[in-house]
Order: structure tokens, then C-alpha cells, then sequence
């Protein structure tokens, strides 16, 4: 039979080779969805309807993998439930906030991409829920005052409320009913066209550090394959899109560099 620790152990070399497969192929070919729509990627699923369901597996399993310690072990280490907190944070944002406040409309999202989301989602759950309950190593209190846990929830939402703040800023462009888009400006808008996606790559960094395991590197890891690239094409689309009306001085992901 196998173990949940073989199991966890080639989920987490999935996520790395599909790191590397992701961040190669959005080079290639531009994520079909948002600005990005275009037909042919087959079915298709209302917009907040799919960020809800792909993102769906990752507030799930950390829980599923806390009530399972529960029933194996009893009362997980408070260290341990802290950073499922923490984990459910962004996850609860992401999944029923963010997706409610999408506007009812025309824009559909592949149910393709939904399937590809919805397995990383569910290999990316388990490994960091494994990491969180079952593996040997528990996290002690004096985790909590170690520098790479506090280095790394300063991190962690210093990147979540950038990524909250520049969500509203986006929605905030269509308000009154005004459909479109338009250039948006302000808070790290001024710096780079993306700051949604330098904020979750900053959580995920900050996750990475104050969990300190494999599995929040692996995270991290695949946060920047995924959305690096994908943030060069928001950005080229703007300048596109928009000509010499988009501040030239602006980058794309990372502040006066990328």
C-alpha cells in the first residue's frame, strides 16, 4: 500500500516539474481568461463561478487534514493551527470574497483552466496540510518567536493586503456600472501593473519562510512560475492597448526592474 508520505513526497515533485512546465509554457501561450478570453479552450463556466470552485480545494484540505490529525493524534500543537489560520486568510479571501465581488457578466473562464487549478490546488492542500499535522517534526511555541516566523507573517501580509488593496483598486475602475477597461493608477500602481500578482508572490514568499518546509517552498516556487509570466502579458497588454496613454515609467511585476 502506499504511504501518505510517498504520496506527499511525489506531490511535491509534481508541483516543482509543473513549476517549470507552467512558467515555460505561459511564455508561449497567454492564460485564456479575463483580458486574456478568447474562444476556443472548449466549456466554459461563468467567471466567479470558476475562481470559486478551482480555489475551493485549498480551503478545504487544510481542514480536512486538521480534523484527520485530530481523530489520529488528538489536539494538533497550537503552532500548527495558528499557520492553518493563517493559510485560510488568503484562501478564504480568495475564494468566497473575491469571487462574490465579481460583477455578474459576459466572461467566461475554461473549464480547462478550472481542471488544471483544480488539481494543483488539491496537490498544493495536501502537501501543506501533510506538512502542517502529519509530519514528525511539530512545531514548538518558541516557533513563534523564531526570526523566520516573524520575518515571514510580516511578509506573508505585507503581501495579502497588497493583493486586497490592488483587488479593490481594479474593481473600483468599473464602479457606477462602467464597463471596459481602463489604466488604473495609485498605491503600487504607480510602480507596476501588476501589484495583485507581486502581492501574492510576496504572501507565498512570506509562507514559505515562516513555515519553513519544503512544502511552502514548493508553493512559493510555482506562485512566481505561474504568475511572473502571466504578469509580462498583463503588462504588454496595457501598452498595447492603451499606447503612449500608459506611464512608460511603469513596470510590470517587480518596482523600477521587471
Amino acid at each position: 500500500m502506499i504511504s501518505w508520505q510517498l504520496l506527499n513526497h511525489w506531490a511535491l515533485w509534481v508541483i516543482y516539474g509543473a513549476a517549470v512546465a507552467v512558467f515555460v509554457a505561459l511564455f508561449f501561450v497567454t492564460a485564456p481568461y479575463g483580458r486574456h478570453g478568447r474562444p476556443g479552450w472548449g466549456l466554459t463556466l461563468p467567471e466567479k463561478w470558476g475562481w470559486g470552485v478551482m480555489e475551493f480545494p485549498s480551503v478545504a484540505l487544510i481542514v480536512l487534514a486538521f480534523v484527520a490529525s485530530l481523530l489520529r493524534y488528538g489536539t494538533p500543537h497550537p503552532v500548527s493551527i495558528l499557520l492553518m489560520l493563517v493559510w485560510e486568510t488568503h484562501y478564504i479571501y480568495r475564494t468566497f470574497v473575491f469571487s462574490s465581488l465579481m460583477r455578474e457578466g459576459p466572461k467566461q473562464f475554461p473549464v480547462l483552466i478550472v481542471v488544471f487549478a483544480l488539481t494543483f490546488n488539491t496537490l498544493n492542500g495536501f502537501v501543506n496540510g501533510y506538512h502542517l499535522f502529519f509530519e514528525p517534526m511539530q512545531y514548538a511555541i518558541r516557533w513563534l518567536v523564531d526570526p523566520r516566523f516573524l520575518a515571514g507573517i510580516v511578509v506573508f501580509f505585507v503581501g495579502f493586503s497588497l493583493h486586497v488593496r490592488s483587488d479593490r483598486a481594479l474593481r473600483l475602475l468599473r464602479a457606477g456600472g462602467k464597463s471596459g477597461y481602463f489604466i488604473p493608477s495609485g498605491g503600487m500602481f504607480r510602480y507596476v501593473s501588476c501589484p495583485n500578482y507581486l502581492g501574492e508572490m510576496v504572501e507565498w514568499a512570506g509562507w514559505a519562510l515562516l513555515s519553513w518546509s519544503t512544502a511552502g517552498l514548493a508553493f512559493a516556487v510555482f506562485t512566481f512560475a505561474n504568475l511572473f509570466p502571466r504578469a509580462l502579458s498583463n503588462h504588454r497588454w496595457y501598452r498595447e492597448t492603451f499606447g503612449d496613454e500608459y506611464p512608460k515609467e511603469r513596470k510590470a511585476v517587480i518596482p523600477f526592474l521587471v
